[in-house]
């Protein structure tokens, strides 16, 4: 197959679709940490989430990524979201949607309330998610 799109060994491209749908921009790599603060700063810009909020975290590795890059991103979320006064009530790590071969990370949060984190931590067996 063709690549969807191209990168210089120093590049990322901020935003990109799981499918390889263009981002939003490319940049020069930084640190995980910066990457981190980079995306979740975006999420908490748009004010859906506050100080007192509990959330539900999801750091999905695009598929290339080792799982200890992506516990290397989640420490940052969680520790950035503590600064916040935000309450992480449940982290999800891994690969959940991916694309061959691709590199890279997304981060997801949902606002919870009780009923939602219920339903979070029930008993659940699918082919891709299991929790008991």
């Amino acid at each position: 197959g063709k690549p969807g799109f191209e990168l210089a060994d120093d590049e990322v491209e901020i935003g990109i679709g799981i499918h390889g749908e263009p981002g939003t921009h490319k940049e020069k790599i930084s640190t995980a940490n910066e990457t981190v603060d980079q995306l979740l700063g975006k999420i908490l810009a748009e004010g859906i989430y506050n100080a007192g909020d509990k959330v539900a975290v999801m750091v999905n590795g695009m598929g290339a990524t080792p799982l200890s890059e992506l516990y290397i991103a989640n420490l940052e979320v969680s520790k950035v979201l503590a600064d916040k006064g935000i309450s992480v009530a449940r982290t999800f790590v891994g690969n959940y949607m991916t694309s061959l071969e691709m590199a890279g990370f997304s981060i997801s949060l949902l606002k919870l309330d009780d009923e939602l984190e219920a339903l979070l931590n029930a008993p659940a067996d699918t082919p891709a998610f299991r929790q008991v």
